[in-house]
């Protein structure tokens, strides 16, 4: 691997430049078992345990495909708004690499699973629709271990637990123009595919993998550069950062005179630069043919219907829903739909409590600050979504101030507790008794003298001391808003006289 570090362009030659981008974004499906066999997909099991003669590719062994998998990989293509295929194929795609053992992958080629799909995304601002060209079901390879072992400067070795992990390969279209758009199409493409439990998306563990194809070209020119490709982009951050190398190398070549190879290339985090891997015109030509012991794929329109019906509501429409529903402000919508489990428990949180504002301040605060000091998800949240809304609820209907609703929620996510149960055990409920809260402003005026003298001097902003008084003497359970009304009236009417 040799590198390419070079002298990067100004930021003014940079932007003379469009860079185009595409992805090509491989998610292990979520099932419990491989594409075409039994055997089962888990992490972190002892290397080759996970294995059986199909997915090893042994002599006379015949690959079954999974049902399942072909289900969650038409829920992910439906998440992405793609067109699926009536009839789909699988095939053979060769090449010769250790941690193949059958010398070639099951794919699919010209006739992909599904086609014609988009994804939108808003950066800065501004919405744009990037295309999806094709989402297709393949089969995963082995994993090569070059490090790590006391003789691995000699050897490298190959773990086959992967091999024939169910994969779908989704294919963008090159229409994303920066590294902030790649970003964002990605983080859009992840949270989909979560949402309708297609994959868990986790890329530590291998289950979301993207590549970057990336040329520029001077803007207002219609012709595309040459694409270099960067290859196992495995963190968010990786990606715009290789992608903000590769962009910047790519107009330093151009503008010293020089030609961009088309070539695969490798991103070094710790360097932060790419290197390349091989060139373009070197690499396998994988000679696909149809896969001869799979028969077609056929996916009938009462199956496809079936599984539409299956399928919960999407973010994309989630998000807008709130906004239009629940009077949500943008920024909120998309905290709260960021996951299925948060944007379940949100509506539930609202539905119960009438106030859907109200519910998304204290979801958004109250709830998600404790979670994360607890390391806790929403779902395995302690207060239940009908406790919140409950809470919520008592707060608008006068029977618990802000103030107390404070004090009793850290409550609720320690014992799991209703709000109720623990005003009534604790005395905390709010005081709206009109005779109660006159004795108690009654105190307040005699015990502040000087005060009360400000405020009937036309000094109104001292009202609020009055009123901090007044829910001192009733430990904040007093009604705000009826004190406040109280006090005024008694103060007013004091000066009257």
């Amino acid at each position: 691997m040799s590198s390419s570090a070079i002298d990067l362009p100004s930021s003014e030659a940079i932007a003379r430049y469009e860079p185009v981008i595409g992805l090509e974004v491989h998610v292990q499906l979520a099932t419990a078992t491989k594409i075409f066999c039994g055997c089962p997909t888990s992490f972190g099991a002892p290397p080759n345990t996970n294995v059986c003669p199909v997915c090893l590719g042994l002599p006379g062994a015949l690959p079954v495909l999974s049902r399942q998998a072909v289900e969650l990989a038409i829920k992910g293509a439906i998440a992405l708004n793609c067109l699926i295929r009536p009839q789909s194929r699988f095939a053979r795609k060769n090449y010769f690499y250790p941690d193949l053992p059958k010398g070639y992958q099951i794919s699919q080629y010209d006739e992909p699973l599904a086609e014609h799909g988009h994804v939108d995304i808003v950066v800065g601002g501004v919405q744009r629709r990037i295309g999806v060209t094709r989402v297709h079901m393949e089969d995963d390879a082995g994993k090569s271990i070059h490090d790590g072992f006391k003789d691995s400067e000699r050897y490298s070795y190959v773990d086959l637990n992967r091999c024939g992990t169910p994969l779908i390969e989704i294919v963008s279209e090159p229409d994303m123009r920066s590294s902030d758009e790649a970003y964002a199409y990605l983080t859009e493409v992840k949270q989909a595919l979560q949402f309708v439990e297609v994959s868990t998306c986790d890329m530590e563990k291998g289950h979301l993998r993207c590549d970057a194809n990336v040329s520029v070209r001077l803007k207002g020119v219609e012709k595309l550069g040459t694409k270099a490709e960067v290859k196992n982009l495995n963190s968010f951050r990786f990606l715009k950062q290789a992608l903000d190398y590769e962009i910047a190398r790519q107009v330093a070549l151009i503008e010293r005179g020089g030609r961009v190879a088309q070539e695969t290339r490798l991103y070094n985090p710790d360097l932060g630069e790419t290197f390349t891997m091989r060139s373009k015109e070197d690499a396998h030509d994988y000679r696909y043919f149809p896969e001869p012991d799979l028969v077609p794929l056929r996916v009938s329109e009462k199956w496809l219907q079936e599984i539409r019906a299956s399928m919960p509501e999407l973010p994309a429409h989630q998000r807008k829903r709130f906004i239009e529903q629940f009077g949500l402000r943008e920024y909120d919508a998309e905290v709260l739909t960021a996951t299925r489990p948060a944007a379940e428990y949100y509506e539930t949180v609202a539905r119960v409590s009438g106030d859907p504002k109200t519910a998304a301040n204290w979801v958004m605060g109250d709830l998600m600050a404790l979670l994360k000091a607890e390391g806790k998800e929403i779902a395995d949240s302690p207060v239940s979504p009908e406790n919140l809304g409950g809470l919520v609820k008592r707060i608008a209907a006068g029977e618990l101030s802000g103030k107390l609703a404070k004090e009793v929620f850290p409550k609720m996510f320690a014992t799991g507790e209703s709000a109720g149960v623990i005003m009534e055990r604790e005395g905390l409920k709010q005081v709206s008794d009109a005779g109660a809260l006159e004795k108690v402003i009654l105190e307040v005026i005699a015990n502040h003298p000087k005060q009360v003298a400000q405020y009937k001097g036309g000094k109104t902003t001292v009202i609020n001391f009055l009123v901090g008084q007044a829910m001192r003497a009733t430990r904040g359970q007093a009604n705000v808003a009826m004190v406040t009304e109280l006090l005024k009236k008694t103060l007013g009417g004091s000066e009257t006289c």
